[in-house]
């Protein structure tokens, strides 16, 4: 379907679903809204399950997969790590979190890890390591520790905030006295302000009951700048949503001040609450897509809790050739738009995917962990033309598989499995990387807090492949990570939250059930 008629549906379906978008902000019920209403940060202490206006896209986890008759495993690889800023949130809250809410790989994927940096010019790396298995004594984990190249910014830069100035942004966030979702949209802006260069251009898009150019594309020099966080600061709340026409005006933008040899991306800031005038998934993702192979890529930071449609953001980002992430604090929006900004905005693999090809001999089934809505075929995976995930620059990429092992084959002298990375480079161009998992390799401290990530997700959603996973249990083990967390303060507060968790009593143990 070409554009035009995209487009010409995208804006139909618009009037049909405005009234949703109307009472969405307005804060009274929606279709969309899931029996029992909207749930405030007041109700502190209140669990809820699939009550409030939630809405994620279904998680079905895939169980082990018979290795004699399945060797080959394939999935896209991203970095999103918005899966666990909403958790965290949500149990700061004391709020029990919604299973399809848990999103393992982008809760083990928040944080980072020292995984061996590629060679130079190689674009990415990855390293095995092999552990037993905390949840299951007679399983073995295999993780694949993936890094990009730290990638120098070439050429000028051509970024289009899309910001949400709906009524729905004026709202308290969680911790924050007096802080409302537009000021903290304001704070993390203005760190990406700090760190643009001068040969970039920014420009800044709003959408409210209306859609509005609020700043044309204006270079980052000092004076530039100066005008940019002007237009920022005179941001303010307002009205209903109409996202889709601020999607259309933000390309529209990003079109016009096109840097052909350099980074062009749209970057939406939101509260979640992101009508974008499709309610179909299948237009959505069409839409996006044929803006993502203009060469535009999208970025997608939520904001705030309440009113949230991960699931449409969720697929914006995956189809858009971008990331998402979330922002629920200032320290967060430093994380994303000052320690992260060159891998939020420079992609060093595009259409990253991965293919893990395992020995019978020596694995009897095996189980990845997560990525379960990132799952392609062979086909697929030997399509070079077909669309996957985004690694951007200096970023790590973390894969575990939970592996059943074939004792008759112990002694066998051959590999445990082989391992095939594809993307493309900045410059388009096919690239692969292989490596040989022997089975002897070791773990290491990393790998340990990577499992720890891993089971709490497995306990949070209550997995039925959780075993005798447990917070206890993580909080145990953390204990014995003591220096490892003391050098990263996001890592630290990670056993914060799994404290709080455990306290919360809203997730026991499976093999209690």
């Amino acid at each position: 379907m070409g554009e035009k008629n995209v487009k010409k549906r995208f804006l139909t379906m618009l009037a049909a679903l405005l009234t949703v978008a109307l009472s969405g902000c307005s804060g009274y019920p929606s279709d969309n809204y899931h029996e029992g209403g909207f749930t405030t940060p007041e109700e502190d202490g209140q669990p809820f399950g699939d009550e409030g206006n939630y809405q994620y896209d279904e998680v079905i986890e895939r169980g082990f997969v018979e290795a004699a008759t399945t060797p080959d495993s394939y999935f896209s690889l991203d970095r999103n790590t918005a899966g666990y800023s909403y958790v965290r949130n949500q149990i700061r809250q004391n709020r029990k979190i919604s299973p399809d809410s848990v999103r393992l790989e982008e809760l083990v994927n928040y944080f980072d890890y020292d995984y061996p940096a590629p060679s130079q010019g190689e674009g990415v790396g990855v390293k095995a390591y092999l552990s037993s298995c905390p949840w299951e004594s007679e399983h073995r984990l295999l993780t694949l520790g993936i890094k990009t190249e730290e990638a120098e910014a070439t050429g000028e830069a051509n970024y289009v905030l899309l910001v949400d100035v709906s009524g729905s942004m004026g709202s308290a966030v969680y911790g924050y006295e007096g802080l409302n979702r537009l000021d903290l949209v304001k704070y993390g802006a203005n760190k990406l302000v700090d760190g643009l260069g001068e040969n970039d251009r920014l420009s800044i898009v709003t959408y409210a009951s209306g859609v509005k150019t609020v700043l044309g594309s204006t270079p980052a020099n000092s004076e530039g700048k100066a005008e940019i966080r002007q237009a920022l600061s005179s941001l303010t709340a307002y009205g209903s949503t109409s996202g889709s026409d601020g999607l259309e005006l933000a390309y529209e933008q990003a079109e016009a001040y096109k840097a052909e040899s350099g980074n062009n991306r749209v970057i939406i800031l939101s509260d979640g609450d992101f009508n974008v005038g499709i309610s179909d998934t299948d237009e959505l993702t069409e839409f996006i897509q044929d803006k993502a192979k203009s060469g535009i890529a999208l970025s997608v930071i939520g904001v705030g809790l309440g009113n949230t449609r991960d699931d449409l953001l969720q697929t914006l980002a995956l189809n858009g050739n971008g990331n998402y992430a979330y922002i629920d604090t200032q320290l967060e929006a430093e994380k994303v738009f000052t320690e992260e900004l060159s891998g939020t905005l420079y992609a060093v693999a595009n259409d990253a995917k991965a293919g893990v090809s395992f020995n019978p001999d020596k694995v009897s089934s095996y189980r990845l962990l997560g990525y379960d809505m990132k799952r392609m075929s062979e086909d697929d995976f030997n399509n070079s033309e077909k669309d996957a995930g985004e690694i951007g620059s200096n970023l790590c990429v973390t894969v575990i598989y939970e592996l059943a092992m074939n004792m008759a084959g112990e002694e066998e002298e051959s590999p445990l499995a082989e391992v095939a990375i594809r993307y493309k480079d900045a410059d388009k161009a096919d690239q692969e990387v292989k490596l040989t998992v022997n089975g002897d390799e070791g773990e290491s401290e990393d790998t340990m807090f990577a499992s720890c990530v891993a089971e709490f997700a497995l306990a949070l959603r209550q997995s039925r492949y959780a075993m005798a996973a447990s917070l206890a249990n993580v909080l145990n083990r953390l204990a014995d990570l003591e220096s490892y967390l003391g050098k990263d303060k996001y890592k630290e507060e990670f056993r914060e939250i799994v404290a709080l968790a455990e306290k919360s009593g809203h997730y026991v143990s499976s093999s209690s059930h």
